[in-house]
């Protein structure tokens, strides 16, 4: 029987590779001390290194700021949204006050 798919955050995967690119010790070992199978390492460094673009870390490559830039769109719709209606509500006050 499989178990779950574990996930690992990009922060991990970049720490692991760092241990491996500079720690000296082989990618197997390092594997075993994270308990990440050797080939996930291996594919993490490869991503690392440019060999792969990048695309196996979450948060890297031409999707993540596809993301980042649509959510970023919407944060700047919603704030000038906030800002009209803080606008009507100065200009109508003020006109009350008089």
């Amino acid at each position: 029987m499989k178990g779950k798919r574990r996930r690992f955050t990009a922060e991990f995967k970049e720490e692991a590779v760092r241990l491996v690119l500079g720690s000296g010790r082989p990618l197997a070992q390092v594997a075993r001390e994270l308990g990440v199978h050797e080939n996930t390492l291996h594919k993490w460094k490869a991503a690392v290194e440019g060999d792969t673009g990048g695309m196996l870390i979450p948060g890297s490559g031409p999707l993540a700021l596809a993301e980042e830039n649509r959510r970023l769109r919407l944060e700047l719709l919603r704030v000038k949204e906030e800002r009209d209606i803080l606008k009507k509500a100065t200009a109508f006050f003020a006109k009350e006050s008089r």
